[in-house]
């Protein structure tokens, strides 16, 4: 099974963290966090840089890595480095998505996560309410 490198923002203003819907492909309307994957010499940390200025228009600082999250769909096995990150410049604006959500702690679960997102929801909730 081939082995898919992907990493995710995980953007976070006060309370509340941004989600997007996919507007395309086998998870269309399901609910993640922006990213993509890693292009050949890049660095996780680069390649989000680069994803969300395509996606959304937006420069971010990429923060800690929350974690790596391995999960096996169907056809291959996802690899996705999830980091904290904060909007330097930008308003978000979806270029490729469907819609997107600020969304606060208690909000977290009224989304329909994609399967590999879901595992990350409860951690991030987690340290959110540890500040």
């Amino acid at each position: 099974m081939k082995t898919v490198r992907v990493v995710a923002a995980v953007i976070r203003r006060d309370d509340r963290i941004f989600a997007t819907q996919r507007g395309y492909g086998a998870f269309k309307d399901g609910w993640e966090f922006p990213g993509g994957k890693i292009e050949p010499g890049e660095t996780p940390e680069q390649a989000l840089v680069r994803e969300i200025r395509e996606e959304l228009d937006t420069e971010i600082r990429v923060g800690d890595l929350i974690e790596r999250v391995e999960y096996d769909y169907p056809d291959f096995h996802l690899s996705m480095d999830c980091y904290w990150c904060e909007v330097v410049e930008g308003h978000l604006e979806l270029k490729e998505h469907e819609a997107a959500r600020w969304l606060s702690r208690e909000e977290l679960f009224s989304v329909d996560w994609l399967p590999a997102d879901i595992g990350l929801i409860g951690r991030i909730k987690e340290m959110m309410e540890r500040g």
